[in-house]
């Protein structure tokens, strides 16, 4: 399966914790974000999609934002992860992958016949 035909729930449920990883490695911008989703496999990450979870996140504490003016170019929404936003990150991750390493003790492996 090609990285950008993900089914639209697996990413929906990954994204949240994706971006908010994304943005604890550095400080940066939506677009930036979006590239290293790419980057990571995830495919394509448009901006009515993660434009909406960079706020959410912000909303409920996980980033916080400031305008910068852009060199030559628009400014850009720079985002920061809070002290609660890298806890709720180590806790969420933590949680995921127990819970794939269950849900993957349910499927098939790939190598065996069905």
């Amino acid at each position: 399966m090609p990285d950008d035909n993900w089914p639209g729930e697996w990413l929906r449920a990954v994204l949240p914790l994706c971006v908010l990883a994304a943005v604890a490695a550095e400080e940066t911008y939506g677009y930036a974000v979006a590239q290293r989703l790419q980057a990571a496999g995830l495919g394509t990450v448009k901006g009515g999609t993660l434009y909406p979870v960079l706020n959410r996140l912000e909303e409920e504490g996980f980033l916080t934002s400031s305008w910068r003016e852009g060199a030559g170019g628009p400014g850009r929404k720079y985002f920061t992860v809070t002290a609660a936003g890298a806890e709720h990150l180590a806790d969420r991750t933590s949680a995921w992958q127990s819970f794939t390493e269950r849900a993957e003790g349910l499927l098939p492996s790939a190598r065996s016949p069905r």
